[in-house]
């Protein structure tokens, strides 16, 4: 190579290195007149935030009210995902399924469910790849068809325990999505099971286990609360070997929840800003351990206390399940299910307030009304292979129904 093909080749470098130079100081400057220009103009809000409140407020009512079901109930979603003003509103006028008895956006699944009615729901279980999906019956019929998505559980089988990771996604179920909001987890034996929620049920909420491993997991509930394993409610199966002492026996603790929601005028809702606080993070992520006895952080100390009445209200709420009886006829156990479970199963059961936990003072009803106790709070039933009808009522969420039911899916070496 010539000495003059050196310098030539030198020149058209460093005239490259020129060219550049000068486009990025170019470049700079463009980005730097549009950041400029950005500021003298003020951004601009979407016309729809300018809506007079009181058109607003009627348009929201009327649409609340002729929406009663889904899959007309996305419009409602969508209202409030307009922008912040009508996010507001409704805020102000939709509630929660405890007074309305409808699930409408994500965080009604944290919400407990009506008191007079119960909210019907259907699961199909997928045994190929161990999951569970339920659903929202859309019509009053047994004939199970598709219904709205609400939850999906996943089972994976440990070497000491079962645990069931429950997910709003139906695709991606696993504690690393967004859409997980708890877990089940059961021993050896299959006996004692746990239920965990990723958000707290109130403000005072003590995390099971090491918080540190599960704050980078977030949930569609409630974002801005810290993340974590809270344990909310703890089943236990009785032993019955071989199945000589009869059908299942179960009982729940509900460890989030007081025996006192079942009082006129209680509330089984731990925090109540947690509604109103969780109302707006719930769109954001919409596209269009061990066990601890933390209950004593939510329920006082049965020995502390202005008397004993008080102290037994503030006791977590149990539940057990209703013992069949004998079919003379039949030659079988028995529940009334009022026609919404049609085949026989050992997992079926009927749960109801434990009439030993009310201890409580209710006012005095005739005997035609029911008492708190004697309603049946879940229900849960085999209709088909792999299909199963779940209803549950206050003070009960859907989260916390399909969780005991989950249980009921697992093997128990000792309970049959």
């Amino acid at each position: 190579m010539s000495f003059r093909s050196i310098v030539r080749d030198l020149r058209d470098g460093i005239g490259s290195l020129s060219r550049r130079g000068f486009d990025a100081r170019l470049n700079r400057d463009k980005s730097q007149n549009a950041v400029n220009e950005l500021d003298d103009h003020p951004i601009l809000v979407s016309h729809w935030d300018g809506l007079p409140p009181e058109l607003l407020r009627d348009v929201i009512k009327r649409l609340e009210s002729s929406e009663s079901c889904w899959p007309a109930r996305k419009h409602v979603v969508a209202c409030a995902a307009v922008c912040r003003s009508w996010r507001e509103m409704c805020k102000e006028i939709v509630s929660g399924p405890e007074s309305s008895g409808k699930l409408t956006f994500p965080f009604s699944l944290k919400q407990p469910g009506p008191r007079d009615t119960s909210i019907q729901c259907f699961i199909k279980r997928d045994n190929s790849n161990s999951t569970y999906y339920l659903y929202l019956c859309l019509s009053s019929a047994l004939v199970i068809e598709n219904g709205k998505f609400l939850l999906s559980a996943k089972r994976s089988r440990r070497s000491t325990c079962t645990e069931y990771v429950i997910s709003m996604d139906a695709d991606n179920i696993s504690r690393s999505n967004g859409g997980y909001i708890g877990k089940v987890r059961s021993n050896f034996l299959g006996t004692k099971f746990i239920i965990y929620d990723s958000q707290p049920p109130y403000s005072t909420a003590v995390p099971s286990g090491r918080l540190g491993s599960s704050r980078r997991f977030s949930s569609r509930v409630s974002p801005k609360v810290p993340s974590g394993s809270f344990n909310v409610a703890q089943i236990t199966y009785e032993l019955n070997v071989l199945g000589t002492r009869g059908p299942r026996r179960m009982h729940c603790v509900m460890n989030s929840i007081p025996i006192s929601a079942l009082e006129p005028g209680g509330t089984a809702v731990g925090h109540p800003d947690l509604f109103h606080r969780s109302f707006e993070d719930s769109f954001r992520s919409i596209s269009f351990s061990k066990s601890s006895q933390f209950g004593s952080a939510r329920f006082s100390d049965p020995g502390i206390g202005t008397n004993d009445v008080q102290n037994r209200k503030n006791m977590p709420l149990v539940l057990k399940n209703k013992q069949p009886r004998w079919h003379e006829q039949l030659q079988c156990w028995c529940l009334n299910f009022k026609g919404r479970v049609t085949v026989a199963s050992v997992k079926n059961f009927q749960l109801m307030a434990a009439a030993a936990s009310h201890a409580v003072v209710l006012p005095p009803q005739t005997t035609s009304q029911a008492q708190p106790h004697d309603k049946v709070i879940l229900q849960f039933g085999k209709v088909g292979k792999d299909i199963f009808t779940m209803d549950y009522r206050y003070p009960l969420s859907a989260f916390q129904a399909f969780a005991i039911c989950l249980s009921s899916f697992d093997t128990k070496l000792a309970c049959e």
